[in-house]
């Protein structure tokens, strides 16, 4: 059968399964196994379905995606991402538009120390979402002010989609995580700006809350020492030399635990539902790697791979043109998948050819760990936002997508200046070893 047509159907079967509800991990699973069948026969894909799994779930490198996902768990347990909302509402609540602004900065705190998008939306939703719709703020835009400050979880290091693109092009992980520093807290600024517009245009939606002695909110930073540590602790052993990212990573899950041990804020009940929590979302994320995986193997036997990077680097549009062209697939796929499933789907192409065009592997990585956040609160898929309403389910989930609207037009703001300024998020990469 021809290869161009199988990897065809490949695809059209893989999409149809995900309309169907069915798990991108398995959606892609089935269609690689699939397609590898057609092209060989049923041994060399019963060979593929036994082996991959089990190449996947015994690489080492990989083990740093669960360890930080159990970082993050301890710390929501142990009550951190409340701490860092109590601080931000202390020291801003009083301003109008103030809670939003806590929120954005908990997110962004929560963010360096967890390293996940969506478990960042989940935690700061229930811890966020409801002190803000007491204080009358509008449920639509504070909910998509916490599904747009989710995404931080993937920019600001630790970040898991940073890791997994450093595997997937052995690109300096301590280097991506760097790299991230700077677009992320320009993240923070900008959507600070988004709620400065908003306060302005529409103060009736983000009225003032609660004014804060001074020693109160002096006393709310006393309880930061541990993020503080957690985070100092963690990326100053990588970028200190004590320890690779995936020993950071191990040494982070067991300082958090520790830590909550310690303050007597995790005790076995939280302990336990922490295990559960970050062995379902490690599982979720390792069925995706795995599907991927899978599939991976069935498009280079077609040499769909090769012939895409060929098309790519020979078209008459320039390095730019086609930078652009690949944002604006992303931003589409972003509507229909999940960004691990677009990052591991994806990568393998695009990152070929942008190296070919002649741009840095470390900026490249930040653009494209960008592109993939849209895809987490751009309708009709957003997940950050279908988190988000299966917590707070009378917030429909109409007004979330609109409450998201200006962040997303900051964010393609943002993307176009790091574009067009790589120094933004190559000048902490170049100070690392």
């Amino acid at each position: 059968m021809d290869r161009d047509l199988v990897a065809l159907l490949g695809f059209v079967l893989m999409f149809f399964l995900m309309a169907l509800r069915v798990p991108i991990g398995v959606a892609m699973g089935v269609a690689g196994v699939g397609g590898f069948y057609l092209l060989t026969s049923a041994t060399p894909a019963l060979n593929l379905l036994a082996n991959v799994p089990l190449s996947v779930v015994t690489d080492y490198n990989l083990s740093v995606i669960p360890m930080f996902v159990l970082m993050g768990a301890f710390a929501s347990h142990a009550g951190m991402s409340q701490e860092l909302f109590n601080a931000g509402r202390a020291w801003l609540g009083h301003r109008r538009g103030g809670l939003a602004l806590a929120s954005i900065a908990a997110c962004a705190g929560f963010a360096a120390i967890n390293g996940s998008s969506v478990a960042t939306a989940a935690t700061m939703t229930q811890v966020a979402l409801p002190e803000m719709r007491r204080a009358g703020y509008d449920p639509g835009f504070s909910s998509g002010l916490i599904a747009a400050g989710g995404t931080l979880g993937i920019m600001i290091p630790p970040s898991v989609i940073f890791v997994l693109y450093g595997i997937m092009t052995e690109t300096d992980i301590s280097k991506l995580f760097a790299a991230g520093v700077i677009p992320g807290l320009m993240a923070v600024v900008f959507y600070a700006i988004v709620v400065a517009i908003q306060a302005r245009l529409s103060p009736e939606t983000l009225p003032r809350g609660e004014h804060h002695s001074w020693a109160e909110r002096f006393a709310s930073l006393r309880e930061l020492w541990a993020v503080l540590l957690l985070f100092a602790f963690v990326l100053g052993g990588i970028y200190g030399g004590l320890f690779t990212v995936q020993e950071a990573a191990g040494v982070g899950a067991v300082g958090t635990l520790l830590i909550g041990i310690l303050r007597g804020q995790l005790r076995w009940p939280q302990i336990r539902h922490a295990l559960i929590d970050a062995l379902r979302v490690s599982s979720a994320i390792m069925m995706i790697v795995l599907g991927a995986f899978l599939f991976g193997y069935f498009l280079t036997i077609t040499q769909f791979t090769q012939k895409a990077v060929d098309w790519l680097v020979h078209l008459p549009i320039g390095a730019y043109g086609v930078l652009a062209l690949v944002m604006v697939g992303y931003l589409i796929l972003g509507a229909v998948m999940d960004e691990l499933a677009m990052i591991l789907l994806t990568v393998p192409i695009v990152f070929p050819v942008m190296v070919q065009l002649g741009f840095d592997p470390i900026w490249f990585g930040v653009i494209i760990v960008m592109a993939v956040t849209f895809g987490m609160i751009c309708p009709p898929v957003g997940m950050n936002v279908f988190v988000i309403n299966s917590i707070a389910r009378d917030v429909p989930l109409g007004a979330i997508y609109r409450g998201t609207l200006p962040f997303i037009a900051i964010d393609l703001v943002r993307l176009v200046i790091l574009c067009a300024f790589p120094a933004l998020s190559l000048w902490l990469p170049s100070l690392v070893d």
